[in-house]
């Protein structure tokens, strides 16, 4: 909508000082021309925006011109309040900020929009962990956030996976990045990602760091997910699936299905030991035929299953 679209642009300008209408064109989705009928609209309605000629010119608010929080929709308001998760502010340490931060706005918005912005405190509680995941504790979230924010070195002792565990690290933090209740640092030289309570020690380097131009964390976290993905469910099985059962893993290709209504389908595993523990949840509703290994360790474990409960009178009851 044009009113959406041109409270965006003052919203735009606030916040971000010179923009050209190509830059505005390109951030609102639409045409160079439509930004140009855009700005003529607004200065019509009395709004003190200015455009400079040339090289460096683009448009601009005059000095010390601010807007109320007037142009947001019922659906901003809401989206806005909700994506305030007190949870993960209160680790970073911004609990008491994001509070004082939500004050505000609350007290900027019209009385019909601060009723829908506290409707959403008191429906919906975001708890991203899972029920059986432990809670990771990160002492050192605060300080990493701190050198995240201000650019500075980090000299870390990080506990990884594999031998040898312990080592010491100079990291150079770009972003942090919330992923399952868990808190992960994306870092150069690299960039690499790791996990923020896998940090043993962690000193802060008088050193600064130059952040990387054009460096995008979102951009950089969807791409390390795929290809985290693509590492780690290098093997596949095929195996067949009972109606209405679904597996654990994403089907790869396209499956069969049978007269007796069971489909035979082809999934990424990660490993045999990994896929033994996860077919074996599943109980009667699947059946592996490859690779064999997996169907043999299967067997011998439904074998030992069978033999341990097969009497239950001989290791107690009546």
């Amino acid at each position: 909508m044009k009113s959406a679209r041109l409270v965006s642009i003052l919203l735009l300008l606030q916040t971000r000082g010179r923009m050209t209408a190509a830059q505005l064109a390109e951030e609102l989705e639409v045409s160079v021309r439509t930004v140009y009928r855009d700005v003529e609209a607004l200065g019509a309605a009395g709004i003190p925006l200015y455009g400079d000629a040339g090289h460096a010119g683009g448009y601009r608010l005059l000095d010390g011109y601010r807007t109320r929080l007037t142009g947001l929709t019922a659906g901003e308001a809401e989206a806005l309040f909700l994506a305030g998760a007190p949870g993960p502010a209160a680790e970073l340490g911004l609990g008491p900020v994001l509070a004082a931060a939500q004050l505000k706005v609350r007290a900027a918005l019209p009385p019909e929009l601060r009723a829908h912005a506290d409707r959403v405190g008191g429906r919906f509680h975001l708890d991203a962990p899972g029920w059986y995941a432990r809670a990771e504790e990160a002492p050192f979230l605060p300080a990493v956030a701190d050198a995240v924010w201000n650019n500075r070195v980090l000299r870390v002792l990080y506990r990884r996976w594999r031998e040898p565990t312990d080592g010491e690290r100079r990291l150079e933090p770009y972003g942090l990045v919330l992923k399952a209740g868990r808190w992960y640092v994306v870092a150069g030289p690299g960039p690499r990602t790791f996990r923020v309570d896998q940090i043993l020690q962690l000193a802060l380097s008088e050193d600064e760091f130059t952040r990387p131009d054009g460096f995008d964390l979102a951009a950089y976290w969807t791409a390390y997910q795929r290809d985290f993905h693509d590492r780690l469910h290098r093997a596949e099985a095929v195996v067949r699936v009972a109606p209405g059962v679904t597996l654990p893993m994403a089907v790869r290709a396209n499956g069969r299905t049978e007269q007796d209504g069971w489909t035979v389908v082809t999934v990424p595993i990660e490993s045999v030991d990994h896929a033994h523990a996860e077919f074996l949840r599943l109980g009667t509703g699947v059946e592996v035929l490859h690779p064999p290994e997996l169907r043999e360790r299967i067997a011998r474990t439904v074998a030992e299953l069978a033999g341990r409960y097969g009497n239950p009178g001989e290791h107690g009851g009546d």
